[in-house]
C-alpha cells in the first residue's frame, strides 16, 4: 500500500513540475481536454491526452 502511496505521489509530483515542458509538446491542449480556472490558478485535466498516451505507450511496448 505504502509502495503505491508513494509511486503515485512521484508521478504527480513529476508530471505537475513538467506540466509547462508537456504543453509545448501539445499534451493538454487536444480535443477532451480541458482546464478550470479558479482563483486565478489553472487546473488541467488532460482526459484525451491521457488515452492517447496510454496507447502509444501500450503499442510501443507490444512492438518492443
Amino acid at each position: 500500500m505504502i509502495r503505491w502511496l508513494l509511486t503515485t505521489f512521484l508521478a504527480i509530483a513529476i508530471l505537475s513540475g513538467s506540466w509547462p515542458w508537456l504543453r509545448k509538446l501539445g499534451i493538454g491542449r487536444m480535443p477532451g481536454d480541458f482546464t478550470l480556472k479558479i482563483g486565478g490558478r489553472e487546473y488541467p485535466f488532460p482526459f484525451m491526452s491521457t488515452v492517447v498516451v496510454s496507447l502509444v505507450l501500450s503499442l510501443l511496448v507490444r512492438v518492443l
